[in-house]
């Protein structure tokens, strides 16, 4: 990722959102050549030279102090998170690497763990929200039309957020897929920032620009949210309308990988029918069936034949 080009237009995104009056100063009408602060606005408001700050926007100064980024996060009104973004960008060089090693796996032990909650659809992600592990619930959930044993290969891991974008089936689980799509791009800015030099993330997101317009289009806004927890709503195939309370809890010591687990109200027609997913899976034949597969038909099985032909599809 070009972080100093990314600092640049994240600070040229939140100067724009903001106009003189919101934050105290004085417009005296006449054409603006620019949307919101102007350069030297958003300088007099941190403290510092508008110079300096030119240089910071445009990449130039690596070194910038905590006392700055705070300023100018106070005088663009940023969240914790657009916060947090900003040092970021503003010194890769403290971000969080990535190493270049092997693929990552999820540990024995944080596996037996999602195993082990059978009844709460579990999996587990890494930095990139690929899907390393995931229980039978959590498969059955979120792509029961992939196969189960996707994320023990490395070259055919499912990821959430290329699933949520490119895959049809995954899209029509989202009663609101723009307000999921959203989310989605708020996380994934934020990890692009702790993560600089992770070259397949930066792979994905050239990937999901050029294949999706309406994520290019939400990637040019610069959101920036981390979304740990929440309430997704669903429209599953096997068991209908589903409201689920989700906890992404991250793993120390792991490269950024967290279990995401979903929730329903108890005695809530969402734990109903969470149950009832869970029967069914539960009663699901042992072997995989092909990739291609609707989610029912993974579940249910094929429907017998029809007088000696084909089976029914």
């Amino acid at each position: 990722m070009d972080t100093p080009a990314e600092l640049g237009n994240f600070l040229r995104s939140r100067r724009a959102r903001l106009q003189p009056a919101d934050v105290g100063l004085v417009s005296y009408g006449g054409q603006r050549r620019v949307p919101g602060l102007r350069r030297e606005e958003l300088a007099q408001l941190a403290g510092v030279s508008v110079a300096y700050y030119t240089r910071l926007e445009q990449g130039q100064s690596g070194n910038a102090s905590d006392g700055v980024l705070d300023a100018l996060a106070r005088a663009l009104r940023l969240t914790p998170d657009e916060h947090a973004h900003l040092r970021n960008l503003a010194r890769p060089g403290r971000a969080a690497r990535r190493p270049a090693t092997r693929p990552a796996t999820a540990r024995a032990a944080t596996r037996q763990l999602i195993a082990a909650m059978g009844a709460v659809p579990a999996l587990v992600l890494d930095a990139r929200y690929d899907v390393l592990a995931w229980n039978p619930l959590g498969h059955a959930l979120l792509a029961g039309h992939l196969d189960a044993g996707a994320p023990e290969r490395p070259a055919e891991r499912p990821n959430t957020q290329r699933l949520l974008f490119l895959d049809p089936h995954v899209r029509e689980l989202y009663p609101d897929w723009e307000f999921e799509a959203r989310r989605a791009v708020s996380s994934l800015r934020l990890a692009a920032g702790e993560h600089p030099d992770d070259r397949q993330l930066a792979e994905l997101i050239g990937e999901l620009t050029m294949k999706s317009p309406e994520f290019a289009a939400l990637w040019s806004r610069h959101p920036v949210r981390g979304c740990t927890s929440g309430v997704k709503v669903f429209h599953h195939p096997l068991v209908g309308p589903l409201e689920l309370a989700f906890q992404m809890l991250r793993l120390p010591d792991s490269g950024g990988q967290g279990v995401l687990a979903f929730s329903a109200e108890p005695d809530s027609a969402s734990d109903a029918g969470l149950r009832l997913l869970a029967g069914s899976v539960a009663t699901a034949p042992s072997a995989s069936p092909a990739a291609g597969a609707s989610p029912a038909d993974r579940i249910s099985g094929p429907a017998p034949a029809r007088g000696g032909g084909r089976p029914a599809r």
